[in-house]
């Protein structure tokens, strides 16, 4: 299989940020009196924050996103780590000439955070962030508009991540996908969205470009 260009969801995929997220929701819900169940707030993690809490209460939005990331940003350097074996493949994935880019529904400044934390922030040659986007994933904007920074083409490009509208997106732009089975959303579920391939490790990765 011949891929030259891999793109990445960050958190969930490359960092693990799940436990953060999660808290953050919990603060900002129980600042706003607000009651959800453990599998209620694994599903809003994901989609943008705006996305999310205007489905809670529109009026209320902006307020819980700015309490959403005033908590996460103050705990964020606490919790993130990348997850097993990823700083390993990226190296060699870089070594054998593999463009890389970030596409994620995090805004631009936590995001490049979370790489310098965790040492992934050197091996990339573009990240689209949320606010450099006017449609999120799963619209395909933010993976072609990832593809013209770097000069990658639709046959030989592949998205990466951890839940359905990352594969959408990809699907959606037309790129072969790959769903990564630590996700804390499940294997079985990712599946269902019928991914080009499921990583079990992120050092699948290499047989896929067959290195």
């Amino acid at each position: 299989m011949n891929i030259r260009t891999i793109l990445f969801d960050l958190d969930g995929t490359l960092i693990d940020t799940n436990e953060l997220i999660n808290e953050s929701f919990y603060h900002t819900f129980k600042h706003y009196g607000l009651t959800f169940t453990h599998d209620e707030i694994l599903a809003f993690n994901g989609p943008p924050l705006k996305e999310t809490f205007e489905k809670i209460d529109l009026d209320k939005a902006e307020a819980m996103v700015t309490t959403y990331r005033e908590h996460n940003l103050a705990h964020h350097d606490d919790y993130v780590k990348v997850f097993p074996n990823v700083k390993e493949t990226l190296k060699l994935l870089k070594e054998n000439g593999i463009k890389l880019g970030i596409v994620t529904t995090k805004m631009r400044q936590t995001a490049i955070r979370g790489m310098k934390i965790t040492g992934i922030d050197t091996y990339f040659d573009t990240i689209i962030a949320l606010d450099d986007v006017t449609h999120a994933k799963p619209h395909p904007e933010p993976v072609l508009n990832a593809m013209q920074e770097i000069g990658a083409e639709v046959e030989t490009t592949l998205m990466v991540g951890d839940n359905s509208h990352d594969i959408e997106s990809g699907q959606n732009a037309g790129v072969k996908t790959a769903g990564v089975a630590w996700s804390l959303k499940g294997k079985t579920l990712l599946q269902s969205y019928h991914p080009t391939y499921m990583l079990d490790d992120m050092q699948d990765l290499l047989k896929i470009i067959e290195v």
